[in-house]
């Protein structure tokens, strides 16, 4: 492990908040968002992952009104922004808040891009082009969405490492061993705070079955061992248990040992409510940030 590396796996600290709803489409939302992600920072959370596809346009304010935390993309997607534009933006952003952005980049999905084609090999080209930019930027500064073997060894030779969206612990274990011990992991974990859990499970399958039409995500599950069945009604409760968190505060702290325990590094904590794509669940990431008493002194 590089020592650039080694420093960009402790700005990821162990536990970081994915949102899909810090990129709002309502300019007047943006004040609201800021001061959310203002407090992300303060509660001591290592990383904020801004979901959803965003723009290096949406980063900046993020970044802008944090001043610790690292800002990562969760993730943005190589056919929308051309690898020139993307690392002219992150050397503005660099020397404003140096080491503080890392971009997650991937391959989306067939379904939702019409230009999908050859994602391995296009991710190799956009990886070859931040590397030729005016302002490269560096292995250690990015990471990729990867859940099969071809693009977790990708992550690990041209990466700091992998964002893995939608696993399981087990998942985990096998990317751990595919990276090899030093390249960063970093899977996203859903979680839903209720211990009613048929509310619960009720609030993860109106997350998780527009995830199960991406052929992507389903192909993964397979080769974990789910069944065809397990993605009927919006996810068994088979899937469901694998997938997420569902339940207190001490079900989440479990959930996030096992994904530790299997060679996580970090996990990017994506807590659902009923809108997750517009609420931002400030009560719930305080209650979290306590629960793994981050709170710096």
């Amino acid at each position: 492990m590089t020592s650039e590396t080694s420093d960009v796996h402790a700005r990821f600290g162990t536990i970081g908040i994915w949102s899909g709803a810090l990129h709002p489409a309502d300019p007047g939302r943006r004040g609201e968002v800021s001061e959310a992600v203002a407090e992300l920072d303060e509660l001591g959370y290592g990383t904020l992952w801004i979901g959803g596809s965003p723009s290096m346009e949406e980063v900046v304010p993020v970044v802008d009104a944090t001043r610790r935390i690292t800002v990562a993309t969760g993730i943005l997607s190589i056919w929308q922004h051309s690898a020139a534009d993307v690392a002219e933006q992150i050397a503005r952003i660099e020397k404003r808040h140096p080491g503080r952005f890392v971009l997650g980049i991937g391959v989306s999905h067939d379904a939702l891009t019409p230009q999908y084609a050859r994602p391995y090999s296009e991710m190799v080209a956009y990886l070859d082009a931040l590397d030729a930019a005016s302002d490269p930027v560096p292995a250690a500064r990015r990471v990729l969405a990867a859940l099969g073997p071809k693009m977790l060894k990708l992550s690990a030779a041209r990466a700091a490492g992998a964002h893995p969206y939608l696993v399981t612990a087990e998942h985990t274990a096998q990317a751990r061993a595919t990276l090899g011990p030093d390249a960063l992991l970093a899977p996203e974990l859903k979680v839903v705070l209720d211990t009613d859990l048929d509310r619960a499970r009720t609030v993860a399958r109106e997350t998780l079955s527009m995830y199960l039409q991406l052929p992507n995500y389903t192909s993964n599950l397979l080769r974990l061992g789910f069944e065809e069945a397990d993605f009927t009604g919006g996810g068994s409760n088979r899937l469901l248990d694998a997938l997420f968190a569902l339940g207190d505060l001490d079900t989440a702290r479990a959930r996030v040992d096992a994904y530790r325990a299997a060679g996580a590094d970090h996990v990017a904590l994506q807590v659902l409510t009923a809108d997750p794509h517009s609420d931002l669940p400030r009560a719930e990431w305080r209650e979290l940030a306590a629960a793994f008493s981050l709170g710096r002194p």
